[in-house]
């Protein structure tokens, strides 16, 4: 992907990652060094630690936009996600492609959680993670922790978690159905999932293509154009059910590409966010699942 300084950011070979118990995944290269030398969550386009676009309901955007706004609208994703998981009692929860952690703290101090694990595929990821809640991890290291593993190839046991949630993550996956086989076998029988990202919003083979045009996260193979339908029908043939993506897109994209209006003027490519999303060829959504019963 592109710098916010302009040029081109280097992009290193794949590397693998070993999982405890999993098989070995690949790091794909452009996530590799996006996450690795990059480090996305340095850049100023974020703040707080986050790597969202940011759930922007009830941030003033016809007001100029502060780094507190900023951070506020990343946190909201996350208690946006952690509200509709309806959690149970003492649960247990996972979430898959964690990043820094900071989401994991805001699930773990807010949500009354037993238990959270932040997984991610990145090593460098899961240092940053470990300092950067170097605190709570002394405070609570009962209820606390950071696993190396992928989201195809996640290194726990079956049904060894109440919820599963994902932020801003799986537009990097590479497989979406192992994904949805992994997160049906660590869910335990009623266990429930929510994943938050953005997707093709239906299957029209046209809409790659565009998005590769429009946006160099695309070009590049950062993010992957994932329908929302493959979406879907992955985790309803790993065996979920309930499955159901909200469209929430419009709380997403307008207030994204006002805050990068502070850095990038109209037609460059980072601005083309909210350009795919009023085309059609771009959504945010939140989809939820649950294992059920037996």
């Amino acid at each position: 992907m592109r710098s916010p300084r302009g040029g081109t950011l280097y992009i290193a070979e794949a590397q693998m990652t070993q999982c405890p118990g999993a098989t070995p995944y690949p790091i794909p290269p452009a996530v590799q060094e996006a996450y690795g030398p990059a480090d996305l969550s340095s850049m100023s386009l974020f703040g707080g630690g986050f790597i969202n676009f940011g759930y922007w309901q009830g941030i003033g955007l016809d007001q100029p936009l502060t780094e507190h706004d900023r951070i506020s609208s990343q946190q909201a994703m996350y208690r946006h996600v952690l509200a509709a998981l309806a959690p149970a009692e003492e649960p247990r929860v996972l979430e898959v492609g964690s990043g820094l952690g900071v989401g994991c703290a805001i699930a773990l101090e807010e949500y009354g959680f037993a238990h959270v694990t932040g997984m991610d595929i990145h090593p460098q990821q899961l240092k940053r993670a470990e300092q950067a809640n170097a605190d709570l991890l002394t405070r609570r290291a009962e209820q606390l922790r950071f696993a190396h593993g992928a989201a195809e190839s996640m290194p726990f046991a079956e049904g060894e978690f109440d919820c599963l949630y994902s932020v801003e993550a799986a537009q990097h996956f590479r497989d979406l159905d192992a994904f949805a086989r992994e997160t049906a076998r660590v869910l335990r029988p009623g266990g429930r999932a929510i994943i938050a990202s953005f997707f093709v919003p239906d299957a029209d083979p046209a809409r790659p293509e565009r998005l590769a045009e429009l946006l160099d996260t695309y070009s590049t193979g950062l993010d992957i154009a994932h329908t929302i339908p493959q979406l879907t029908g992955s985790l309803e043939r790993a065996g979920l059910t309930g499955v159901r993506a909200t469209p929430i897109g419009a709380s997403v994209w307008p207030g994204w590409d006002r805050w990068l209006a502070r850095m990038w003027e109209p037609g460059t490519w980072p601005r083309n966010f909210l350009r795919a999303y009023r085309e059609g060829t771009l959504e945010y959504f939140t989809v939820t699942a649950q294992r059920p019963m037996p």
